[in-house]
């Protein structure tokens, strides 16, 4: 076994979601929705299961869903993109990956922004990449000038950047975003936008890809996700996009990860994509909807919630709370004592962790956020004791 991921311990999300079954809690901490997909789209993968072929697709994607990336992003988000740049993926994890390894070589320097996804950091050291951490600070986890000059040096080669932002649910503002991009440039460094959560997002806001940045459109390899679009998790069927350099390098590493993906959900998704704003509009009304009472449920209880402007996902301020437990202990005994499962935030850091934040998963029917805010109740009563 390689040494490094026999040190590695078992995934946060593995663990508590353990947990949460051995007790029958209510299970608020994995990212996972419990509604919201859009039926036609499952009867077309289906569909497509019995009337069309289920042999290997092209490596790169199926000709239809390539299309329809490019295209969506062109309507969506102004992007002008070939489908010659779009790698289809067997999820958005695996284009993480494959572009990783495709664009560092051992020994270069990876900025990573905490807290942050779980994978990021196994993934760059498993390339032969250095990580180099920049911490963003509660309650408004902003990037401001001071951070990004910090941030990047001469060693840097490619910045891993997410927005929206799982687990702070930060979407970057038009300011923020250009003090990124300006340090990519200046720096000469590759960013991979993972950008999953793009239609995910409250208030009116709206996405500003990377890519569409002076200078960067040369330097992006873009990640986005078919089951945070349609909340359809399982089906696993993301892709990256990329300038065709960029493209070509990580097309040659997917070819030796997963090769290709199921061609059913491929055409799935290739319709789904031409959904009119309409759809968008109503999934984030209803997911607006879930995390305002999750939210107002919460602050009833006692607790201090802070802002969510996207994701699924919303954060408690425990030491804001009136709760001096640290949020590892907290999210142990919750589960244990109270059967409600969350993420302590310290679990997303590398080092130097925020240790008063939990994260809440709010894609949940009405009655599991209720029995959940009714248990969270009793743990903050608990631990406040």
């Amino acid at each position: 076994m390689h040494p490094l991921f026999a040190q590695l311990p078992v995934s946060i999300f593995e663990h508590m979601s353990g947990l949460a079954r051995a007790h029958e809690a209510v299970n608020l901490g994995q990212g996972f929705p419990d509604f919201g997909w859009p039926d036609d789209v499952v009867r077309r993968a289906a569909e497509a299961l019995t009337g069309e072929a289920s042999q290997y697709p092209p490596m790169r994607g199926k000709p239809e869903l390539r299309e329809a990336v490019a295209g969506h992003y062109a309507a969506q988000q102004g992007l002008t993109i070939e489908s010659e740049q779009v790698i289809v993926t067997s999820g958005a994890t695996e284009a993480l990956a494959a572009s990783l390894m495709a664009l560092i070589a051992p020994g270069d320097e990876v900025l990573l922004f905490q807290p942050l996804y779980d994978a990021y950091r196994p993934l760059v050291l498993r390339a032969g990449g250095v990580p180099r951490l920049a911490g963003l600070k509660p309650p408004g986890w902003r990037i401001d000038a001071g951070l990004i000059a910090g941030a990047f040096s001469d060693r840097t080669q490619l910045v891993v950047f997410n927005n929206p932002h799982n687990p702070t649910a930060r979407v970057f503002d038009a300011e923020e975003l250009a003090l990124l991009a300006e340090a990519c440039v200046r720096h000469d460094v590759i960013a991979l936008t993972d950008e999953v959560w793009e239609h995910v997002l409250f208030d009116g806001r709206k996405h500003i890809p990377l890519a569409s940045l002076p200078g960067m459109a040369e330097r992006t390899v873009k990640v986005g996700s078919a089951g945070k679009i349609f909340s359809l998790t399982g089906w696993k069927v993301g892709w990256a996009v990329a300038a065709p350099a960029l493209a070509a390098a990580v097309a040659n590493v997917h070819q030796f990860l997963t090769f290709t993906t199921a061609p059913n959900l491929q055409s799935a998704v290739a319709y789904g994509l031409g959904k009119s704003d309409e759809y968008y509009e109503a999934m984030r009304a209803r997911f607006a909807e879930a995390r305002d009472h999750l939210a107002a449920g919460l602050e009833a209880a006692g607790y201090a919630v802070l802002p969510a402007e996207g994701t699924y996902f919303l954060n408690v301020d425990l030491a804001a709370s009136g709760i001096a437990t640290g949020d590892v202990d907290f999210c142990e005994r919750a589960v244990r004592e109270c059967g409600v499962a969350a993420i302590p935030l310290s679990a997303l850091y590398a080092e130097a962790p925020v240790t008063n934040v939990i994260r809440l998963c709010f894609a949940k029917k009405r009655e599991t956020l209720d029995e959940g805010i009714a248990r969270l109740a009793k743990a903050r009563a608990l631990m406040r004791a």
